[in-house]
């Protein structure tokens, strides 16, 4: 199963390949590690790579894909980014932006209702879309008056991440 942990501003794909007892190998990113690793006491690991003894502190954060890491000379801040953690983050970034006149999916997903038509005149806060994603439904709506000038989907469709679903242009006064 692979993984994408985030450590300051630094995202790496780790993915274990193999475990056996106490043994494993990851990957990082491209790269393969052959590693031993023992928890030697609560949150606290032992990792032997290349022959170099590394100890590792892991302490829960805000919740429990957030965690301080403590090495013996530094201290990180590590979190686990999984589809739900992705979802939650991307959730937001389909939103219309203030100024812009796309509305584009933060994720893969399926259209579940469109209750405006090419035409329509939008008030902010009125919703443009319902999309479906990891058995949540997001409503997009606008950020000011606008008018809908294309509808790229329909209803059951599905999207991918970052496809424009709805164009607007402003309201011109």
């Amino acid at each position: 199963m692979a993984y994408e942990i985030s450590i300051g501003h630094r995202t790496a794909k780790i993915e274990l390949l193999n475990r056996n007892g106490h043994k494993a190998l990851i990957k990082v990113d491209d790269l393969k590690y052959d590693l031993d690793i023992v928890e030697v006491e609560n949150g606290v690991y032992s990792i032997i790579y290349n022959g170099h003894s590394y100890n590792v502190e892991l302490i829960r954060g805000e919740s429990n894909k957030k965690f301080i890491v403590n090495t013996f000379a530094k201290t990180f801040n590590a979190e686990v980014i999984d589809a739900e953690s992705k979802y939650i983050t991307n959730r937001n970034q389909g939103l219309e932006v203030e100024g812009s006149n796309q509305v584009v999916s933060p994720m893969p997903g399926k259209i579940v209702k469109i209750p405006v038509k090419v035409g329509d005149v939008v008030a902010a806060g009125q919703t443009l879309i319902v999309v479906e994603a990891m058995k949540m439904q997001s409503e997009f709506k606008a950020t000011g008056d606008k008018v809908v000038q294309a509808i790229l989907v329909k209803e059951g469709d599905t999207v991918d991440s970052h496809q424009i679903m709805i164009k607007l242009e402003n309201v011109l006064m």
